[in-house]
């Protein structure tokens, strides 16, 4: 199972759309939040695609504001990540995936990209697409999940 993994777009349709369209051959498409319009938008012209939303602190639709799912045969923890008190993101992140049976964290909102494990979690955040921080370049994530239940979490700097 191939997964992109998108988050904090801020109405960049463009850049959203251009990540959809190089990554149509994945079997799942997640943003983590701050971004809904262009969502929207880029979800009906890719219609036939999966898609999954989570509500960031920008974002005034009815979409979850987290979600415990079950991908490739792991279970994944999705938030935005804005709930969490900064200073203990890591933390806080890996327990409450934990306390939910997950084995991977997604979130976005510190537009700063993360691959770590914590406490036996992998927490991945894809950064930004539009609006990067910390000096980073605008990134996209891929989750691989391997039919022997590998994952390989990698970051795609944007360069279009």
């Amino acid at each position: 199972m191939n997964i992109t993994v998108i988050s904090d777009t801020h109405g960049d349709f463009d850049t959203l759309y251009e990540i959809v369209r190089r990554n149509e051959d994945c079997d799942l498409f997640i943003h983590l939040g701050d971004g809904e319009n262009e969502y929207y938008d880029v979800q009906s012209s890719f219609y036939t695609k999966s898609f999954i939303f989570i509500k960031g602190n920008n974002d005034w639709g009815n979409y979850p504001q987290n979600l415990v799912t079950t991908l490739g045969g792991k279970n994944f923890y999705l938030c935005h990540g804005h709930r969490f008190e900064r200073s203990h993101l890591k933390e806080y992140l890996s327990s409450t995936a934990i306390a939910n049976g997950c084995e991977i964290a997604l979130f976005g909102h510190t537009h700063v990209p993360l691959n770590e494990e914590v406490n036996g979690v992998l927490l991945f955040n894809p950064g930004s697409a539009s609006l990067p921080r910390g000096g980073n370049p605008p990134t996209y994530g891929i989750i691989e999940i391997t039919d022997t239940g590998e994952v390989n979490a990698d970051h795609i700097v944007i360069d279009f």
